[in-house]
């Protein structure tokens, strides 16, 4: 997705000396036509290459923890040993090169091969993993860099192969990224891989006694462990005109490809919800030239997730891109040409899109007697209340171990990389899933991201410029920092991130001093 890659700095295999990479620092060079980072962590010296293998994002500004590092953009990291993508959202490795240090210069030579993946050693006799979103992808295909031989299917309901979701309210929806880009995989990869994957098919029951899940088909399918990936729903209105053909969700490649053919001959378009899917798809309509107006029950636009003074400035942001607010208003019926307010008015629309949020889908977990509290209660291995049963993603409920509280968090980088933890817990590796979570949103040409996870907070400290939006925004209870927005700042989000994982408080407070 990132096209070609400029190349810069020095040329490594000529060698560059050996002290201009102090412990602890990166360089950006070049070997043999390739972008290619230098790094000094632990008195070794790893080159790997120089982008994220996610969107491309520039690792040299990024972060080393350890002997890995992170990308400055969505935050997945790499192993700099192995070149292993380690966390989502990245899924492939970056190439690891070998280097030589010769008469205090080091020089880069050759690819080094990827390290063989050796055979897992507990394996259950085959596993079904229910939902081929985010995390059912995710886990799908850690099962097999992990080793694991089994019989191994993956089930979606969406008729599609596993997409790119966050893409279908940003840059696809915007005409900015082919449908080639849309598909995390080609068709011919789940054969490569022995992943049986069924794209248009609903599991009616599951047995956790027998363990045995039934298709809509009737047919049956045994598993040794199953994941449950089912993901979330979004919530359709039930107002007078709302079956219209113009009135759209988004959730699926479906829904997009349905809003881009609408927009062609769209001239007005009216968003129901100022969320982070309304605010995104307000400014891909508006990359297309349709007029939009946002309406919305709420003072302010995603006030409730990142407090006033950040709601505030992205409303302006918008509004400066063409985009009209009403406010503190609700849709009360829809007419083929408009939508009525519940104060009267009406605003002109050929296309409207509601998004006003998502329900986790657990009536097959319901169904199956499985724990739920507004979602499927899972332990911090990502276990179900029924043995041999995992979950992740959008649908489960979760211990968050900074809180001690349990959470359900609807965001693809933590679906993504629950489903690896679930994998690797599948093969019985007893791994808790503690990472920080994560996420991003992008309004035309600013990106707000955002780590841990605030439903409430006492008070908000702010580092920059809200109003230029150059931020990083704290929500903090009492001396604990719950959550953590940054805009513009990509470096005070990684560093922040790892503080968050240390409980470094102190660290967090340099960051973002309380105001």
């Amino acid at each position: 997705m990132s096209g070609n890659q400029e190349l810069s700095g020095p040329n490594l295999t000529e060698g560059v000396p050996a002290g201009e990479l102090a412990e602890g620092q990166m360089l950006l060079g070049h070997a043999g036509g390739e972008a290619v980072l230098l790094a000094r962590s632990a008195s070794q010296v790893f080159a790997v290459g120089a982008h994220c293998t996610h969107y491309g994002g520039p690792l040299a500004e990024g972060m080393l923890v350890g002997d890995t590092v992170r990308c400055p953009w969505h935050h997945a990291c790499f192993s700099l040993r192995t070149g292993e993508a380690t966390r989502a959202p990245a899924r492939d490795p970056v190439t690891c090169f070998e280097v030589e240090e010769r008469a205090g210069k080091l020089y880069v030579l050759g690819k080094r091969s990827a390290p063989a993946v050796s055979d897992s050693t507990q394996e259950p006799s085959s596993i079904v993993i229910v939902g081929a979103g985010a995390a059912g992808n995710s886990a799908a295909e850690k099962l097999r860099r992990a080793g694991y031989r089994g019989k191994l299917t993956l089930l979606g309901a969406e008729g599609t192969s596993p997409v790119d979701r966050p893409n279908l309210s940003k840059d696809y929806l915007a005409g900015n990224a082919p449908e080639e880009w849309i598909p995390l995989r080609p068709a011919e990869f789940y054969a490569e891989q022995k992943i049986e994957l069924l794209q248009d098919v609903r599991v009616t029951s599951l047995d956790t006694r027998a363990k045995i899940v039934t298709l809509d088909s009737g047919a049956t399918l045994s598993y040794g462990a199953l994941l449950l990936a089912t993901g979330a729903t979004p919530i359709a209105p039930t107002l007078p005109g709302s079956h219209l053909p113009h009135v759209r969700l988004l959730r699926t490649l479906a829904d997009s490809r349905a809003i881009i053919e609408r927009s062609a001959g769209a001239k007005q378009a009216v968003i129901v919800g100022a969320g982070f899917i309304g605010l995104e798809v307000a400014a891909s309509l508006r990359a297309r030239n349709v007029s939009v107006t946002v309406v919305a029950p709420d003072a302010l636009p995603l006030a409730r997730v990142l407090g006033d003074e950040l709601g505030r400035a992205l409303q302006k942001l918008h509004e400066a891109r063409g985009v009209r607010f009403r406010l503190g208003r609700r849709p009360e019926s829809i007419t083929e040409h408009a939508v009525r307010l519940d104060d009267g008015s009406e605003l002109e629309a050929d296309l409207v899109v509601f998004g006003i949020g998502v329900r986790p889908s657990v009536e097959l977990a319901e169904s199956a007697g499985l724990s739920l509290d507004r979602g499927v209660v899972v332990d911090e291995f990502l276990r179900t209340s029924a043995p041999d049963v995992f979950g992740a993603g959008d649908v489960a409920r979760f211990p968050d171990p900074r809180s001690g509280e349990k959470i359900r968090v609807e965001h693809w980088v933590v679906a993504t990389r629950q489903g690896e933890t679930a994998a690797l817990n599948m093969l019985g590796k007893g791994e808790r899933f503690d990472a920080v979570p994560f996420f991003w949103s992008a309004h035309y040409d600013k990106t707000v991201s955002y780590l841990g996870h605030a439903e409430t907070w006492e008070r908000i400290d702010v580092a920059g410029n809200v109003e230029e939006l150059d931020c990083a925004i704290a929500f903090r209870t009492g001396d604990r920092t719950l959550a953590l927005a940054t805009v513009g700042r990509d470096r005070a989000s990684l560093e922040a991130e790892v503080a968050m994982e240390q409980r470094d408080e102190a660290a967090l407070r340099r960051l973002v001093p309380r105001s």
